[in-house]
C-alpha cells in the first residue's frame, strides 16, 4: 500500500548570485529549474542586514523577464549599447549563512559539492569549497583594523573538511526518527495540515495545493536537532525572514558508504557521524561537560543498512542501529601548560548532586529513550592515581541518579579497563568486548522498517527471542542506548564501538534475511569491509578532535598489526602532540567564532586577548539561572512517562509543532523522489547519475581466484583476500587521508613535505557536483617501491582466471575459426554498403551460420527482439508495482511451493 507522506525536497538546489551596485539578487532553482525563488540583498546598509522575499515561486520565464528587467533598469546613461547593468558573481549550491564581525555582513555560499551517501534515494552531499562574499558596497564600507583578523580565524574553520548536507533527507536526525515521522496516522497528518495553513504567513504556500480523487500525498519536513547542526547560528539571523527552503542545515563529522554484494543482491552500508556543535572544541581544550549537560567530543555514530534492490522508504528495507561517544559528563580539565605528554587530571566542581550528570542523561533520555548503557573503559588500577580519578565520580553520579528513577529505567553502569586486558597474554580484548556487545544489543535492540520474517517463525533463534527494544506490528524500535567514553574517547572508543557495530550488523543482516543466524565472524569479506568503514570513521574523528589519525587500532587489540604499524604508532602520537601544543589554541578560537559562541564587539575585548574561554561555554558564571532542577526529581516530567520509549518519537502536541505538513499532489516534483534521483524526463549521463563509486565488498576484498566461494560471509585466509584492510597504509596515503578528513589541523613539521608534495595529486579530485567517479572512503594509494609487490599479490596468473593463457600461440582450428569470422564480418558490411543482394559468386563465399538464438534477425548490425508473452509480461508489471510498493497476493500454488521448501530444507 503506498505511503500518505513523503519527506518534502527542498527547492533551491541551484543558486545564481547577480550583483548590481546596489542589490544583490540570488536566485534559486530545484534540480530541473523548474521552479525559481529570488532574495533582495540591500548593499547600501553598512552594518544591517536587509533581506528581502517576496515568497513567490517563479517560472523559468518569469526569471528571465525579471533579469531583464533588472538588466536594463541598472544600466547607466553612458552604457544603454554597452556594458550590462547586472553582473554575474558565483554560482553556488546552497548557502551556508551569514556572518558579521565589525564591519558588515558576509554571505557564505556552497560552491562545489560531492556526492557521497545515497539513502533510499535521498543523497548526501559533502561540501568541497566555498565562497566568501562581503555584501556592503565598497563606498558605504567602514573599515575596522582588527575586521582581517577575525576574518582569517573564522576561516580557519575548513567547511571543505567533512561537512554534510543534504536537500531531501534529515541529516541531524537518525533514520528511525525520519521514518517514524513519515509513519504519523492520516488524522494527524490532516489536522496538522489545516493548522499549518491557518498559521503560515506565506501566502503563495498552498498555490497548486488541490488534489483530485484522493491522490494528494502529505509532505512532511521537521525541525533539525540543532545540537548537531554547526551553521544554526549562522542561518538565525533570515531564519523567520525567508522561506524554508533557503535553508540548508549542515553536520560535522563523517559520512562514508559501502556496498555489500551478496550472491549478485547490493546491500549498502552507511556509517553516519554526527559532532555535537555544543560544548565543541579541540582535545585538551574540551574536557568534561558544561553547566548545561553537554559534554565535549559528543558524536552520535548511525549505522544504515539498506537494500540498494529497491529505492523507496516504504517497499525498501531499511534498519539502523545508533550509538553514542562522549567525554565523561563531570566538570573537569586537563592543564596543557605543564608541557607533559599526560597532564594531570583536575577536577574543577564539586557536584555532589550530579547536577551536570542529570543534565547529560535527561538529555539522552529524550532522545534515545531508556535503558541507557554506559560503557567506561577508563583505567581502574594505576600506579599513580590519574585515570581513576573520573571512574570514582562517574560511578559515584550513576549511583546517585540511579536512585531516585523507577527501577526498569535506571541508568546501567559496565565499568571494563581495556587497557589492563590488552596488556595481559591470557586475555582476548575483543572476546570480552563481543560479550559485552551481545548483552548490550540484546538490552537496546535496533531498527528495522519491516516486520519479522516468517522463516525466524519457523526456525526460532535463542538469540533473536532474546532481543529488547519495541517491537510493532511495522518493525522493530530501538529504545536506549550505548554510551562509550574513554578519556580522550578516541582509539579505545573507536574499537569498543566496532565491536557494538559488527555485533548490530549481525542482527540488522538477519533481520533482512541475507543471512541464517544473527552471527558474523572476522576474516570474511563483510567484517573487512566494515572494519575499513570503522577505520575511516575513527580516523576522520580523531583527526577533527585530537589533531592525529588512530594510534590503536582494531588490528591493535587483534595483536595482528605488522611491525611497521608500531612506528606509525609512534608518529602518530608525536602528531597528536605536537597539535595538542601548539595549534589547538587557534582552532579552539576558531570553533567558538564559526559556532557563535563568541561575537564580536566594538568596545570589548577581543578574542583573540581573552585568557580563557571558560565563560564563553558555562552561561552560569555571568548570570544567575532562573530555575533550579529538583535534586531528586532530575529528569523531565514528560520524558519519564513515555519510557521507554524516547519523547522526541512520541506523537504528542509538543512534537507535532516541531512539524510542516503540506499536501501535495502526488506528481509534484516536491515529493517525488524517484523523479528526482531518476530523472527520466531528461537527457542524462551515466557519470552524472551514478556518480558515487564506494567500495564494493566484491570488487575490493573478494579474492580473485575461480572456485572461491563468493559469499562475503566466508572466512577468509589471510593470503586470499583481494585487499588487506588497511594494513598496507603508506606513509604518502596518510598524507593525503590526514589533509582530506582533517578540521583544520595542520600536519607537523616532519610531515609538511609530504602533505604538501599530495596537494597536486588530489586537487583534481574536487569536481563540480562531484560528478567525477570517487570513493566514499579515502582513496588507497602506494609507493612505486611497492608497485611490484602489490602487483604480485593482487594480479592473478591468466590461465588461472580465464582458463587460457592468451599469450600461447593460437592453433591452426582456431585460426581458422577466426578467419572466418572476419571473412562474415567483411561480406555482412559490403552488403549493407551497396544495399544489394549478393551475387552467387559471393554467396558461395559467405559462410551460412544457422541462428541458435531467441532472436529471429540477429546480426552484427541490428536486432530484432522477440516476442514476449503474456506471463513474462505479468511478472514484469508486478515487479515494476512491488518497487513502488503494491505487492500482489500470493496464489495458492506459491504457497504450497513454499511450505514444501521449509519442509524438505529445514524440518
Amino acid at each position: 500500500m503506498p505511503t500518505a507522506a513523503a519527506p518534502i525536497i527542498s527547492s533551491v538546489q541551484k543558486l545564481v548570485l547577480y550583483e548590481t551596485r546596489a542589490r544583490y539578487f540570488l536566485v534559486g532553482s530545484n534540480h530541473a529549474e523548474t521552479k525559481y525563488r529570488v532574495l533582495k540583498i540591500d548593499r547600501t546598509e553598512p552594518k544591517d542586514l536587509v533581506i528581502i522575499d517576496d515568497r513567490h515561486v517563479y517560472t523559468q520565464q518569469e526569471v528571465r523577464e525579471l533579469l531583464g528587467r533588472l538588466d536594463l533598469g541598472n544600466r547607466t546613461k553612458t552604457a544603454q549599447k554597452g556594458a550590462s547593468g547586472l553582473f554575474r558573481a558565483v554560482s553556488a549550491f546552497g548557502v551556508v549563512g551569514f556572518v558579521r564581525f565589525l564591519e558588515g555582513y558576509y554571505i557564505v555560499l556552497i560552491t562545489k559539492r560531492r556526492k557521497m551517501a545515497d539513502i533510499g534515494g535521498h543523497a548526501i552531499y559533502k561540501i568541497e569549497d566555498t565562497n566568501m562574499i562581503y555584501i556592503p558596497n565598497d563606498s558605504v564600507r567602514i573599515t575596522h583594523p582588527d575586521e582581517a583578523r577575525y576574518l582569517r580565524i573564522f576561516q580557519n574553520v575548513d567547511l571543505s573538511s567533512n561537512f554534510y548536507f543534504s536537500y531531501s533527507y534529515d541529516l541531524s536526525h537518525s533514520l528511525q526518527y525520519n521514518l517514524t515521522v513519515l509513519r504519523m496516522p492520516l488524522e494527524m497528518l490532516k489536522s496538522e495540515t489545516s493548522k499549518t495553513r491557518q498559521e503560515s504567513f506565506d501566502i503563495f504556500e498552498d498555490e497548486g495545493l488541490i488534489t483530485q480523487g484522493g491522490s494528494g500525498v502529505f509532505g512532511i519536513s521537521s525541525e533539525p536537532y540543532m545540537k548537531y547542526v554547526w551553521n544554526g547560528e549562522l542561518l538565525d539571523i533570515i531564519k523567520t525572514t525567508v522561506h524554508r527552503d533557503w535553508l540548508l542545515y549542515i553536520i560535522h563529522g563523517f559520512c562514508g558508504q559501502s556496498k555489500l554484494l551478496i550472491y549478485g543482491r547490493p546491500v549498502y552500508v552507511t556509517l553516519i557521524a554526527r559532532r555535537s556543535s555544543k560544548f565543541a572544541g579541540t582535545r585538551f581544550l574540551k574536557r568534561g561537560a558544561n553547566c548545561e549537560g553537554d559534554v565535549a567530543n559528543e558524536v552520535e555514530t548511525e549505522q544504515i543498512l539498506c537494500d540498494a534492490s529497491v529505492m523507496s522508504f516504504t517497499a525498501g528495507s531499511y534498519s539502523s542501529y545508533v550509538q553514542v561517544r562522549g567525554s565523561v559528563p563531570l566538570y573537569w580539565s586537563q592543564d596543557i601548560s605543564t608541557m607533559m605528554p599526560k597532564p594531570p587530571i583536575t577536577l574543577d566542581q564539586a557536584d555532589p548532586f550530579a547536577h551536570v550528570a542529570a543534565l547529560h542523561f535527561d538529555q539522552m533520555l529524550q532522545r534515545f529513550g531508556s535503558p541507557i548503557i554506559i560503557l567506561n573503559l577508563v583505567k581502574e588500577r594505576e600506579k599513580r592515581k590519574h585515570e581513576r580519578i573520573l571512574s570514582e565520580e562517574l560511578v559515584a553520579a550513576v549511583t546517585y541518579l540511579n536512585q531516585f528513577l523507577p527501577p526498569e529505567h535506571t541508568i546501567v553502569y559496565i565499568p571494563w579497563d581495556m587497557a589492563k586486558y590488552t596488556k595481559s597474554k591470557l586475555c582476548n580484548v575483543l572476546d570480552r568486548l563481543n560479550v559485552i556487545a551481545e548483552s548490550v544489543v540484546k538490552k537496546t535492540g535496533f531498527f528495522v522498517n519491516r516486520p519479522d520474517s516468517y522463516c525466524s517463525t519457523l526456525r526460532p533463534d535463542e538469540k533473536w527471542n532474546e532481543l529488547g527494544g519495541c517491537v510493532n506490528p511495522t518493525g522493530r524500535l530501538q529504545t536506549g542506548i550505548l554510551r562509550t567514553n574513554c578519556v580522550d574517547c578516541l582509539d579505545r572508543t573507536n574499537t569498543a564501538q566496532f565491536m557494538v557495530g559488527k555485533c548490530a550488523l549481525a542482527y540488522q543482516l538477519y533481520s533482512l534475511g541475507l543471512i541464517d543466524k544473527p552471527n558474523l565472524q572476522f576474516d570474511t569479506d563483510a567484517v573487512r569491509l566494515f572494519e575499513e568503514l570503522y577505520e575511516d570513521h575513527g580516523d576522520t574523528l580523531s583527526l577533527q578532535y585530537g589533531g592525529s589519525q588512530l594510534v590503536h587500532r582494531v588490528k591493535t587489540y587483534r595483536k595482528i598489526a605488522p611491525w611497521t604499524q608500531h612506528s606509525k604508532d609512534i608518529m602518530q602520537t608525536l602528531s597528536r602532540y605536537y597539535s595538542n601544543a601548539f595549534s589547538d589554541a587557534d582552532r579552539q578560537d576558531s570553533i567558538n567564532l564559526f559556532l557563535g559562541v563568541f561575537h564580536p564587539t566594538e568596545g570589548k575585548p577581543h578574542l583573540w586577548e581573552l585568557p580563557t574561554d571558560f565563560y564563553l561555554h558555562h552561561k552560569n558564571t555571568m548570570s544567575l539561572l532562573p530555575t533550579r532542577r529538583s535534586y531528586t526529581h532530575w529528569w523531565t516530567p514528560e520524558v519519564i512517562q513515555h519510557l521507554p520509549l524516547p519523547y522526541d518519537e512520541v506523537i504528542c502536541a509538543a512534537n507535532l509543532k516541531k512539524l510542516m505538513v503540506k499536501k501535495f499532489h502526488r506528481c509534484e516534483e516536491e515529493i517525488d523522489i524517484h523523479n528526482e534521483f531518476f530523472r527520466p524526463h531528461e537527457l542524462s549521463s551515466f557519470d552524472d547519475t551514478f556518480c558515487l563509486a564506494m567500495t564494493s565488498s566484491a570488487r575490493d576484498f573478494m579474492p580473485k581466484t575461480v572456485g572461491i566461494d563468493p559469499s562475503p560471509f566466508t572466512v577468509r585466509k589471510p593470503d586470499e583476500t583481494g585487499k588487506s584492510v588497511l594494513g598496507n597504509k603508506s606513509n604518502r596515503e596518510e598524507a593525503v587521508l590526514q589533509r582530506k578528513t582533517a578540521a583544520s589541523a595542520p600536519p607537523p613539521p616532519s610531515e609538511e613535505a609530504v602533505s604538501s608534495s599530495s596537494e597536486d595529486d588530489s586537487g583534481t579530485d574536487r569536481e563540480d557536483e562531484g560528478s567525477v567517479s570517487q570513493r566514499s572512503t579515502p582513496v588507497k594509494m602506494t609507493d612505486p617501491g611497492d608497485s611490484t609487490k602489490v602487483t604480485e599479490n593482487v594480479v592473478q596468473p591468466m590461465k588461472e582466471v580465464y582458463g587460457v593463457n592468451l599469450s600461447d600461440t593460437l592453433s591452426e582450428e582456431d585460426f581458422s575459426i577466426y578467419a572466418r569470422f572476419v571473412q562474415l564480418g567483411q561480406s555482412q558490411h559490403k552488403q549493407d554498403r551497396n544495399s544489394q543482394q549478393p551475387c552467387s559468386r559471393c554467396s558461395d563465399r559467405v559462410i551460412k551460420l544457422t541462428p541458435i538464438s531467441a532472436f529471429s534477425q540477429d546480426n552484427i548490425y541490428e536486432v530484432q527482439p522477440p516476442r514476449v508473452d503474456r506471463k513474462s509480461t505479468e511478472i514484469f508489471q508486478a515487479h515494476i508495482q512491488a518497487s513502488r510498493g503494491i505487492m500482489q497476493p500470493l496464489g495458492k500454488e506459491d504457497t504450497a511451493m513454499y511450505r514444501e521448501y521449509i519442509r524438505n530444507r529445514y524440518l
